[in-house]
């Protein structure tokens, strides 16, 4: 192999690994259902086990992220993992399929959802980028994805978290918290590390995935917050039957 062969092979290499790490991804971090660690209203056993992410209600019951993104027809499943950390029970990924953009679910055990809590606002400051081999392609997560969301039960309600700080200088991501009355306890938090709130809510509501599928899609497609809120509050009048004006209070989008 020649000097000029084997520069030319290097920079084909370093294109290829900075174009895979350019991906758009999204990294969502699931707090599972969980009847007796959380402050929440008991759903069915069934549904509330903490540390049955197959059948839990935010996971794998009919409208939880991972049985619904994988129904969906936008998205395509294309790799599940148990256990990649001890908090998460099990991870899935999932592709677009019209932009190629990846979405990462982690499923956080219910009884440690004060950690799903304090990752999410880690990422969503841009803290510790990582990243995730999917096939031949390398994929930035953590704080390294484009828009970090927060799925389940509003743990703030039920404590305090150490304030996250953006290290080194960096500076905030989009972020999508979907919980209960998720403004007026995660929009300060988020307004320091420098986020912008892609969509809030505003009172009690399901923190469904009908809603987050609306709202990545407007985000993918570079919507304005008030598009992507629209989109969030038609799906979720859509499956909850609440009206649409109802709806639109629920949600919130600084922009």
């Amino acid at each position: 192999m020649t000097v000029r062969t084997s520069i030319l092979l290097t920079s084909l290499l370093i294109a290829s690994a900075v174009a895979q790490e350019s991906v758009t991804t999204v990294h969502v971090f699931v707090a599972l259902c969980d009847n007796e660690n959380q402050g929440i209203v008991p759903v069915p056993k069934r549904l509330g086990n903490g540390e049955d992410p197959g059948n839990n209600l935010y996971w794998g019951a009919l409208y939880g992220t991972k049985t619904f993104l994988k129904g969906s027809k936008g998205w395509s499943l294309v790799a599940t993992e148990k256990k990649p950390t001890d908090e998460v029970l099990e991870r899935a990924v999932f592709r677009h399929v019209a932009t190629g953009a990846y979405l990462i679910a982690d499923a956080y055990q219910g009884a440690k959802i004060r950690k799903a809590v304090e990752d999410f606002l880690d990422a969503a400051a841009g803290n510790g980028p990582k990243t995730l081999e999917v096939g031949e392609e390398r994929i930035r997560i953590h704080g390294g994805a484009d828009l970090l969301v927060y799925v389940g039960h509003n743990g703030l309600m039920d404590f305090t978290v150490e304030k996250a700080t953006n290290e080194k200088g960096g500076s905030g991501k989009d972020a999508i918290v979907l919980a209960c009355q998720s403004k007026p306890y995660f929009q300060p938090l988020l307004s320091k590390l420098g986020c912008k709130s892609v969509l809030l809510t505003t009172g009690f509501m399901a923190p469904e995935a009908y809603s987050l599928e609306a709202a990545v899609a407007g985000w993918l497609e570079g919507e304005s917050g008030e598009r992507i809120r629209e989109r969030a509050a038609r799906a979720y009048d859509k499956y909850q039957k609440c009206g649409l004006k109802a709806a639109r209070h629920l949600f919130y989008s600084e922009g």
